[in-house]
């Protein structure tokens, strides 16, 4: 008997539009966060022409703003976001939006750097990425919504899908619903409300798990999820996924095969190498393209 795959139940918003720019005066960016008064930003640009100084070197001396602030303006200026602590239901988690500067993210930057060479800049079909880890506890979503978040600053249109339906993380990080996600889509029973910006991060969105079904293997397997990628593909410059640990059933397989590559991740002094070894082995099966191995010691 003849069967059709039916239309996927939703069509993805296009998310290059962009809000109206906004002022870029480091002055105008704090008096607008509420970091600063009008009052006060005129005070520091009459001291600053009489000083002959920069516009933070001059709200520093007159003891109005802290050289942080002056950092988040430069961020916001340059459309390179991060995140204050306390300011934000973000989980402070994800270290990449709250700490851009140290040398832990900077580690999380090379790492995004080798994975544009190998893979992202390498052909315009390879716009998706697996996250993979043999157990749990081995911080693959950790990983993967960090490297969502340093992605998403480098100007890259970022998804970053939450797949493991099993144990699901990343609507937890990004204080995100997740009454709609990707179970919701791939049943059918959802449309395009499921993909959610991080309105505070540039360029990241993020497609929670949604959920927990009772057969995530078989939803991963329909070919809507196929289609899914595929139409992303087109609205999106990166796609990361989340997955569930390999222990956990063959979820992993299943989507690094959709994807096409995956990323290993493996922690220091937790995860066995018998178990990364034994996954490597698995997506090779899967014929899936294996980027490499990564030790997490965050």
């Amino acid at each position: 008997m003849n069967s059709t795959t039916p239309a996927l139940p939703f069509a993805v918003p296009d998310v290059r539009e962009k809000a109206a720019e906004p002022e870029r005066s480091i002055g105008a960016i704090l008096v607008k966060t509420g970091r600063l008064s009008a009052l006060d930003a005129d005070k520091i640009m009459r001291f600053q022409l009489e000083r002959n100084l920069r516009f933070g070197d001059a709200a520093i001396e007159l003891g109005l703003l802290t050289p942080a602030d002056i950092e988040l303006a430069l961020s916001r200026q340059f459309d390179y976001p991060y995140l204050l602590r306390g300011e934000s239901a973000i989980s402070e988690d994800v270290v990449a939006a709250y700490e851009p500067f140290t040398n832990r993210v900077e580690s999380l930057r090379a790492l995004r750097n080798q994975l544009m060479w190998r893979w992202f800049d390498t052909g315009a079909e390879r716009r998706t990425l697996a996250i993979a880890s043999g157990e749990r506890g081995d911080g693959r979503s950790f990983l993967a919504a960090n490297l969502a978040v340093v992605f998403s600053q480098q100007g890259q249109r970022t998804l970053l899908i939450d797949a493991d339906m099993r144990n699901p993380r990343q609507h937890l990080l990004f204080s995100l619903e997740n009454r709609g996600g990707l179970s919701s889509i791939l049943s059918g029973r959802n449309g395009v409300d499921a993909v959610q910006r991080v309105p505070a991060l540039l360029d990241l969105t993020v497609l929670t798990a949604g959920a927990t079904p009772p057969n995530p293997l078989e939803l991963l397997g329909r070919p809507v999820f196929g289609e899914l990628l595929a139409e992303f593909s087109r609205q999106f410059d990166v796609i990361l996924i989340d997955t569930a640990a390999a222990t956990e059933g063959a979820d992993a397989q299943t989507v690094a095969a959709r994807a096409g590559a995956a990323l290993i991740v493996t922690r220091q002094n937790v995860s066995h190498v018998a178990k990364a070894r034994e996954l490597v082995g698995l997506l090779a099966d899967a014929r899936a393209h294996v980027l490499g191995t990564v030790l997490n010691n965050f």
